[in-house]
């Protein structure tokens, strides 16, 4: 299946424990509903709430809304359900009386909090803005102290989203960190908006009191770590924004869109329409799109929008043919087959032998194991660590219940793609010491590995023959994989593209 995932942002909902607000947020799950019926099908679907859960954070109200986040979860639409706190989830230490610490009471996080999708690849982000948030300061002066210490909270809100996600990545992260589709939450706004500008606050326009204080210091820092989208409530308004920041590590590009990391940012007004603002909920799909005879990967935004006084929700780009905005990924998000296989392997308990010649076939059919022109010894190196690494797993996975021979079989086909390996470092000119750290590296991404890597094989080698060699070992392969049933033309020519 290909990664893909769904999100519903709500956000702003406001409850007070009243139960005033019981039949809008049954009409908002009942429009949920059917705006999600398209994607039953589709593995990871998560609600996001992006703060302000509660009007104040009173026993009655945060017991709303745990009732209302348990009324989402038990219509079985979602498979996992996340929030953030918003500026009204929180009170000053002096406004605690009878009040619960939300935090604890929903679940919320504190700083921040790295979830991963393993299927789909998504590394959701949640971050709590509280403090980077010129909000609080919306009823008193803001003097350069105060500001300079905003200033320092959005710095540590940076801080925070870079230790949230690593640098080099988790552990449990099934691919390289570089092909994670990254999507940070946030309550607060990062900038003012358009659409913000005609609210009123007491009949003084709040707007600029009510997002992160140095804001291009927290986008720089999202977009260097390939953050691709943002999802933020607080205005309840409706907002999609572009931003793009030259990447640091381009260095030549044939077009000037990919000197660029591109970062899209979607406001969710209140989804329970209060204050008189129109309600509305946005959702997101990620997934491959067939263009020119191939998949990219694009963002699907659908936003959906209730008037004042107007029970029903309608889509609010209706301009659109389908109502629905198309952006583009800004990165190719394709995945090697060895990670689709690994991640497919992971989830079963024992594999059957057509299982293990599905996924042969996935791993064997790339260009690597054909004759296809002339060798890209980097190229096929990083192909053969990385299937390396999956035939391991399917390996383990099958020494259960397969029989003797096949098992076997199993057995010489990873000794052999030890010693293509082997061959191709050779031809390179790595040592034995780099090579190790190679193999150490279970998650190696292509591009990385082609920088670190000669461009080319060694000057004294006899590239000719290394070429007849390397077909002879892509023979014996061959030869191996015949045993489970499936002769796949290993050293002959690639009889279709590689997946």
């Amino acid at each position: 299946m290909d990664r893909s995932f769904v999100i519903a942002q709500i956000s702003d909902l406001h409850l007070d424990g009243s139960g005033r607000l019981l039949a809008t947020t049954e009409a908002l799950a009942a429009a949920i509903r059917e705006r999600m019926a398209d994607f039953a099908d589709v593995p990871d679907r998560i609600l996001l709430i992006t703060g302000d859960l509660v009007d104040d954070p009173t026993p009655r109200a945060l017991d709303e809304a745990l009732a209302v986040i348990a009324s989402f979860r038990q219509t079985g639409l979602f498979t996992d359900i996340q929030a953030v706190a918003g500026n009204h989830d929180v009170k000053r230490p002096s406004q605690r009386a009878g009040r619960h610490d939300v935090y604890d009471y929903l679940h919320l996080p504190r700083t921040s909090k790295s979830v991963y999708y393993r299927q789909a690849g998504l590394d959701l982000v949640l971050l709590d803005s509280n403090r980077a948030s010129l909000t609080t300061l919306a009823s008193g002066n803001i003097d350069e102290n105060a500001y300079n210490a905003l200033v320092a909270d959005s710095a540590r809100l940076s801080v925070e989203l870079a230790g949230s996600m690593g640098s080099a990545g988790r552990a449990d992260y099934s691919e390289p960190a570089e092909n994670l589709v990254r999507v940070l939450a946030l309550h607060h706004h990062l900038l003012p908006q358009a659409t913000g500008e005609g609210k009123r606050f007491l009949g003084v326009p709040d707007e600029p009191l009510m997002y992160l204080a140095a804001p291009a210091t927290f986008l720089e820092a999202a977009t260097s770590l390939n953050v691709n989208l943002v999802l933020h409530g607080h205005r309840h308004v409706e907002g999609l924004t572009r931003y793009s920041i030259p990447d640091p590590r381009a260095t030549r590009s044939a077009s000037g869109e990919a000197f660029w990391r591109t970062i899209y940012v979607l406001s969710c007004p209140s989804s329970t329409g209060q204050g008189g603002d129109d309600a509305g909920f946005n959702i997101v799909h990620f997934g491959p799109s067939s263009q020119s005879g191939r998949a990219e990967y694009r963002f699907a935004i659908a936003r959906y929008s209730r008037p004042r006084n107007d029970g029903a929700f309608r889509l609010l780009d209706s301009n659109l043919a389908d109502g629905v905005i198309r952006l583009p990924a800004g990165r190719d998000f394709s995945r090697d087959p060895a990670v689709q296989s690994v991640i497919e392997i992971a989830s079963c308990a024992a594999l059957k032998r057509d299982q293990v010649t599905a996924q042969a076939r996935r791993l064997l059919m790339r260009r690597a194991f054909h004759a296809d022109g002339e060798v890209d010894w980097s190229s096929v190196l990083h192909a053969y660590l990385v299937t390396s690494h999956a035939w391991a797993d399917i390996e383990g996975k099958f020494a259960r219940s397969g029989r003797r021979q096949d098992v076997e079989a199993m057995a010489a086909v990873r000794l052999l793609l030890r010693r293509l390996i082997e061959h191709c470092a050779d031809v390179l000119g790595i040592d034995d010491v780099q090579l190790d750290e190679l193999r150490a590296r279970r998650l190696v991404n292509r591009d990385d590995l082609r920088r670190e890597l000669p461009r080319g094989p060694r000057a004294d080698v006899d590239v000719e023959a290394q070429v007849q060699q390397r077909l002879q070992l892509l023979h014996d392969l061959n030869e191996q994989v015949k045993v489970l049933g499936v002769d796949l033309g290993l050293a002959g020519k690639a009889s279709s593209p590689p997946p």
